[in-house]
């Protein structure tokens, strides 16, 4: 089998495997921090409130406190909110809207066809990043891809993937849900990664990302 015949089989499974991961996951959005969310009590107007998740994942609510909602959908958001004032309130009917959201990003780099900032709409991993950003180049090295994700304390994190591995043996379980901001890199074959030569890209390209937002 030719090499340009390999490619075209991998990137084959690629958008398979992608495809039936997507088709298992919940593809509601998720609150995160920086959302504004209305909140609307219409039979006891008092409560009505404006909020933001903090960065933290909590809101401050009226008679109630803090309470955590990240990566909460809105209905979830709004059965808990029924079961916590009920405490309170007798058959609270209350509805969350979703005001203002800052749009989530992922950046795929590195030995791909189409690299650069995609917007990540719905729960996505990194195969399915992957082929929305064409799959490989020919010397693609699959199986020392990279995920880096910057932490809220400042600095970033690595984490390495064998995607090469994963998708030869089929394994779902093992792809990773990318978080907004993370990037993913696909190194070039050949000798293994240089950390500290990766490390600076990774900061270049997310200083870029930063200024065209």
């Amino acid at each position: 089998m030719t090499r340009w015949r390999q490619r075209l089989v991998f990137l084959g499974i690629l958008v398979w495997f992608a495809s039936s991961v997507l088709m298992a996951q919940d593809s509601r959005y998720r609150l995160r921090s920086g959302d504004v969310l209305g909140l609307n009590f219409p039979f006891v107007p008092d409560f009505n409130q404006t909020v933001t998740v903090q960065p933290d994942g909590f809101v401050t609510l009226r008679a109630l406190g803090s309470i955590h909602i990240d990566r909460m959908t809105v209905p979830e958001l709004s059965e808990k909110l029924r079961s916590e004032y009920s405490a309170i309130l007798r058959d609270p009917v209350v509805t969350v809207e979703l005001k203002e959201f800052e749009k989530p990003y992922f950046v795929v780099s590195g030995e791909v066809e189409r690299p650069g900032r995609y917007e990540l709409r719905s729960d996505t991993t990194a195969t399915q990043a992957l082929a929305m950003a064409g799959g490989g180049k020919d010397r693609a090295k699959y199986s020392e891809a990279v995920i880096f994700r910057r932490l809220p304390e400042g600095g970033v994190e690595s984490r390495p993937l064998d995607l090469k591995t994963m998708l030869k043996e089929r394994r779902l379980s093992a792809d990773v849900l990318l978080q907004p901001g993370d990037m993913l890199f696909i190194p070039r074959g050949r000798g293994s990664i240089n950390w500290p030569a990766a490390s600076v890209v990774v900061s270049s390209l997310w200083i870029i990302v930063y200024l065209v937002r």
